[in-house]
């Protein structure tokens, strides 16, 4: 089920009533429980089974690791962790990836290989629940967080639909205690929590997909057909569609959950007013930077080590990032610059050079280096991202942008400039200020924007296949 589906709606509506007419907390916890898997089993009902698997291994591991005192056998249990779920990622993501790399490699060396065809289908969200309960046993394994939850509980926190099949990554630290307490979602949270679906549906039916992906899908589809304006825009349009795509799913989630009494962390900030690539990284998809950050980069040395260790760290953090997003190896290779680049500004800033422009100027500057590293992400392929870089230089024709194409630009433009203005600031201040009315009549405005964008087709999130 989709969020800017009809079918979600519905579930959604008998959900919440249910919800709200439960009698106790336990009711509630395991209703919620329950409609978290029929949520997922909307997808493919025998995944349910993996996600259960997968739940009750990790619940385990962390009951053993809490209760040894052994240092070897602790270190034994985690690392059964660490298989355990990177492997099922590693099979289910990245099986078909290495077999046909092998193969490629097989040819290579002269040797004819042809496997049977594996088949093998991506459970949806694997990445982002295999995340969320290996920190736990990690957690639990460093002593920063207790490991005797109940398993109805910690289910519930690996599964709760908000942000089970696309984040943000919400840690056990935060949210188990909260499944753990008896709550009750106030007038004030349920009503800012609808809010925020409403700005996150908007963000993803208009903003997304209505105004920026016509332009962005042409372009990176046949990207020899167009001229350097054109092809200009559809970057800067795809760079600003999987923005609004992903950062609205995240307000969905943010939102629904709020609407439970739950406090999901902000996944975004603002990214593309940056005046930094890792200001970016603090800013961009920040359940996941903070997760590579805290998990890999630290554990491998962090910038405790000195100055090569640190930056040999930053790039394979981002490297795997990168390969965190799907098996291919464009995403590595956008992993890859983006640790790179941030290799480049800590040597820079360890040499104490200067600040040469002003800090609209490095904000723009991040903006346009971020969105040309979006190419190898949405390009698929060496030989479109190629074209694009051919597209965004090849000048010898003259445009014109038609209706849609202007809106885009301009829309391109207006979101670059409430980024630098929203930069230090949150929504929430800002809704507080304007008054009843001024209320009503935004979200007035974001149902009837949802009403006139909205289709027979429901477009999936971009990060659903990751």
């Amino acid at each position: 089920m989709l969020f800017n589906s009809f079918s979600f709606l519905i579930f959604f509506a008998i959900v919440y009533a249910f919800f709200w007419v439960s009698p106790t907390w336990r009711v509630k916890k395991y209703l919620l429980l329950v409609a978290s898997y029929l949520f997922y089993a909307a997808w493919n009902p025998p995944y349910i089974f993996l996600l259960l698997i997968s739940t009750l291994v990790d619940w385990r591991l962390a009951r053993l690791i809490g209760k040894s005192v052994n240092p070897k056998a602790r270190r034994a249990l985690l690392l059964v962790s660490l298989v355990s779920n990177l492997g099922l990622l590693g099979y289910f993501k990245y099986g078909s990836f290495l077999l046909e790399n092998f193969v490629a490699w097989c040819a290579l060396a002269g040797i004819n290989y042809h496997p049977p065809a594996i088949g093998i289908i991506l459970p949806i969200g694997i990445s982002f629940y295999t995340f969320a309960s290996l920190s736990y046993t990690i957690d639990v394994y460093r002593k920063e967080i207790r490991s005797d939850w109940k398993f109805s509980d910690y289910a519930l926190f690996v599964s709760f639909f908000p942000h089970l099949v696309a984040g943000p990554i919400v840690r056990a630290s935060l949210l188990l205690p909260q499944i753990e307490n008896p709550r009750s979602p106030t007038k004030a949270q349920v009503g800012w929590g609808f809010m925020l679906v409403c700005f996150g549906l908007f963000s993803k039916v208009v903003m997304a997909d209505a105004i920026f992906t016509p332009v962005a899908e042409g372009v990176f589809a046949h990207p020899e057909r167009y001229a350097m304006i054109e092809t200009w825009l559809a970057v800067f349009s795809f760079s600003c569609q999987i923005f609004y795509d992903f950062s609205g799913y995240s307000l969905c989630a943010i939102g629904l959950a709020m609407s439970f009494g739950f406090q999901f962390p902000d996944n975004f900030r603002y990214p593309y007013a940056a005046q930094s690539l890792s200001d970016f990284w603090r800013r961009w998809h920040i359940s996941l930077s903070s997760w590579l950050r805290d998990y890999l980069y630290i554990p491998m040395g962090g910038n405790r080590h000195g100055q090569l260790r640190t930056y040999v760290a930053l790039f394979l953090t981002m490297l795997l990032g990168g390969l965190w997003h799907g098996a291919s190896w464009m995403f590595v290779l956008w992993g890859g610059l983006h640790g790179l680049y941030l290799a480049v500004e800590r040597v820079l800033r360890d040499i104490s050079m200067p600040k040469l422009v002003s800090v609209q100027g490095r904000s723009a500057l991040i903006f346009l280096l971020v969105t040309l590293t979006w190419i190898p992400f949405r390009a698929g392929t060496p030989g479109r991202a190629f074209s694009i870089l051919r597209g965004l230089v090849n000048g010898s024709e003259i445009e014109s942008l038609d209706g849609p194409k202007l809106i885009a630009a301009i829309a391109v433009l207006l979101t670059v400039r409430w980024h630098f203005y929203m930069r230090d600031r949150r929504i929430e201040e800002i809704f507080l200020k304007i008054g009843n009315v001024g209320r009503v009549g935004i979200g007035a405005s974001l149902l009837i924007g949802m009403f006139l964008c909205s289709g027979e087709n429901s477009n999936a999130f971009i990060y659903f296949q990751f």
